[in-house]
């Protein structure tokens, strides 16, 4: 699942490439993956230029001309691929926007993946993302920030995954966030030093901020379709139930957290 490198990559690739577009025609296969039905959809954008493209959490953006945005989710999993009308090489596709300037792009939903269409008016109450907070690689992110982010009583690893509280991160980055801060994911936030909080404030920024310079993780696909170069080997405890601790030695273990399940070191990120 694309989590806040990966959907930073696409987003900026997409409005490198699609800004001041007009959407000529959409082709929808799937019209559940839409907030409203087929014929609406297509009125409703037909004709629009793309103003800008960027990211609210592992939402994309798009700002369209007229007072409209158009709200992409890529759920838990999909390909979202950029082509020239006659070269479109995606076999299957949901839905496929088509441009004036004969290119397009198409979306291939895996799992839960959603467009939606809504006028700026709309967009400050559309319940998906109107409580969305801003990213560990915002500027206005700040350690003041994620210090009121952290007040309180719950599991730090919720704390993080909660969208409304730090917007992009999934479970997957997580698990080596954590581990370089020597946390364990059920540690609660009002048991953390003011040192750990910083630690992990700076490991969390450094870790996305290098899965981005990699261009995101390798199963995953930019708007080219090119995969990011973040593979498994990067990882130090995430998805290596079984082998050793890369700081300590000690056997990985995966442990269920809640809804979610958990790599850690068991000497190292002691509860």
């Amino acid at each position: 699942m694309a989590e806040l490198p990966e959907i930073m990559v696409l987003s900026s690739q997409m409005n490198n490439e699609l800004k001041s577009k007009e959407i000529k025609s959409v082709d929808v296969i799937q019209e559940k993956c839409l907030n409203m039905d087929v014929g609406s959809f297509k009125e409703r954008i037909t004709g629009k230029t793309i103003k800008n493209v960027y990211n609210k959490g592992k939402w994309i953006f798009f700002e369209l001309t007229d007072s409209y945005h158009l709200l992409l989710n890529l759920g838990m999993g999909s390909d979202v691929l950029y082509h020239n009308l006659d070269e479109c090489s995606a076999e299957e596709y949901q839905c496929r926007f088509n441009f004036t300037d004969n290119s397009g792009f198409t979306c291939k939903f895996w799992w839960f993946g959603h467009i939606d269409l809504v006028s700026d008016k709309e967009l400050s109450e559309h319940k998906a993302t109107k409580d969305i907070a801003i990213s560990p690689l915002d500027p206005n992110f700040t350690l003041d920030y994620f210090k009121k982010v952290c007040s309180g009583r719950a599991m730090i690893k919720n704390v993080i995954l909660n969208q409304k509280k730090v917007g992009g991160i999934g479970n997957v980055y997580i698990h080596d966030i954590l581990f370089k801060s020597k946390l364990h994911p059920k540690k609660t936030t009002n048991s953390l030093e003011p040192s750990q909080i910083n630690d992990l404030f700076q490991i969390m920024v450094e870790n996305l901020k290098y899965s981005l310079d990699k261009k995101g993780l390798a199963y995953e696909k930019d708007f080219y379709g090119k995969n990011g170069e973040f593979s498994k080997d990067y990882f130090l405890v995430a998805y290596k139930e079984g082998e050793k601790c890369p700081d300590c030695s000690k056997i990985i273990e995966k442990i269920k957290t809640g809804s979610t399940s958990s790599y850690i070191c068991p000497e190292c990120q002691k509860l």
